[in-house]
């Protein structure tokens, strides 16, 4: 048998992968975070499968699962939302399956950020305006940042922010990001991407939390900061310009007669 780590994106069920919805459709146990995770990708299971909530788990309890299935015989799928390398707790459930000798993979999934990306129309990565993306979030009850890794640091790189798990936190966003974006840099909050009750505040880093408090948002929200956003002054990137020389597409020299 074999637990098949896979990675549900972030809400529709029509973002999974092809991989990863195959694997939920031939597995006899379905282990799932039903608070993130909507219930129309693990009805793919079969009809004999055992189907089970992990939210109101906690980790042993998800590994004996896990167990009894592998005395069993049977494949497993554990179901995360988005992709399952960023927040998934994945790494300490695979460290107990190898404690156990129980095999395992992952199957990636379309990260949040991706399709809010894909559903703002925007690009992350503008010629001469942002060329990176960090991925983050801030000191919540959870757990805290390592050092070197606070907002205030990673603010100083001026790239395009994904900060998860901060919505309750835009206070301490703002503070820490506005010395180096400045108070009207654009934000975006986006509110259970690709779900049916999708919602984006639009706003900057001196107004956003105003605007989230008045929509009662205090959960499932990604923040994104970046210049990137409502940009349309960047030059066009060298990739497709006529004159740019690359290994694909080059320039023929025009024969000379001495």
């Amino acid at each position: 048998m074999t637990v098949h780590f896979i990675g549900a994106g972030p809400g529709a069920a029509d973002l999974i992968t092809i991989r990863g919805l195959k694997l939920i459709q031939k597995c006899q146990l379905c282990l799932y975070a039903g608070s993130l995770v909507p219930e129309e990708i693990v009805k793919a299971a079969p009809a004999n499968a055992r189907v089970i909530d992990t939210a109101p788990m906690h980790l042993d309890q998800i590994i004996d699962q896990i167990k009894s299935a592998h005395e069993n015989g049977q494949d497993v799928a554990r179901v995360h939302s988005g992709d399952p390398s960023i927040y998934g707790a994945i790494a300490e459930q695979m460290r107990k399956l190898d404690a156990l000798n129980i095999p395992y993979d992952v199957t990636p999934g379309v990260p949040a950020f991706a399709a809010a990306a894909a559903a703002l129309k925007t690009e992350f990565t503008l010629p001469e305006v942002a060329q990176s993306i960090i991925i983050t979030r801030t000191t919540m009850r959870a757990s805290a940042m390592p050092a070197g890794e606070e907002l205030e640091k990673l603010g100083a790189s001026k790239a395009t922010l994904a900060i998860h798990l901060s919505v309750r936190n835009l206070a301490h966003v703002e503070r820490a990001l506005t010395p180096h974006y400045g108070a009207d840099c654009p934000v975006v909050v986006a509110y259970r991407v690709s779900w049916p009750d999708e919602q984006f505040i639009h706003g900057t880093l001196s107004t956003i939390a105003k605007k989230v408090r008045a929509a009662k948002l205090t959960r499932t929200a990604l923040v994104l900061v970046g210049h990137v956003f409502g940009h349309s002054t960047f030059r066009d990137s060298a990739l497709y310009d006529p004159k740019h020389e690359h290994v694909l597409r080059t320039h023929k020299k025009k024969n000379s007669k001495s």
